[in-house]
């Protein structure tokens, strides 16, 4: 489901529940804020794999930073950063311009040879 606003929550308080149904995390805003998050709950919850599915989907919307992430989730930064690679989850993310400008300064750093 990803993230609604609380008016859409407010409107439809059915999708929220039917995507917890569905295993889906959500986070609820208000003006592009987060104000709640619903966690799909089961009878074979385990609270270390929720901590992790909550720090994953967090950082992949960019709401927190990877240290913050590990902590969340239990785990190293290291060990957070694998687990990202393994879902094909970016950690370093560029702007155009930032890539651009990163570039830039590898080729001098490659010129000076």
């Amino acid at each position: 489901m990803g993230s609604i606003s609380v008016e859409q929550f407010l409107e439809h308080p059915d999708s929220l529940l039917s995507g917890a149904q569905g295993g889906e995390i959500a986070v609820v805003t208000q003006d592009g804020e987060p104000v709640f998050m619903a966690v799909p709950m089961g009878a074979s919850l385990d609270s270390q794999t929720v901590r992790l599915e909550i720090a994953v989907s967090l950082f992949d919307r960019e709401q927190i930073s990877i240290g913050v992430a590990s902590r969340i989730a239990g785990l190293s930064i290291g060990a957070m950063i694998d687990e990202l690679g393994r879902r094909r989850i970016p950690v370093a993310r560029y702007s155009k311009e930032e890539f651009a400008k990163e570039m830039n300064y590898v080729r001098g750093l490659a010129g000076r040879r």
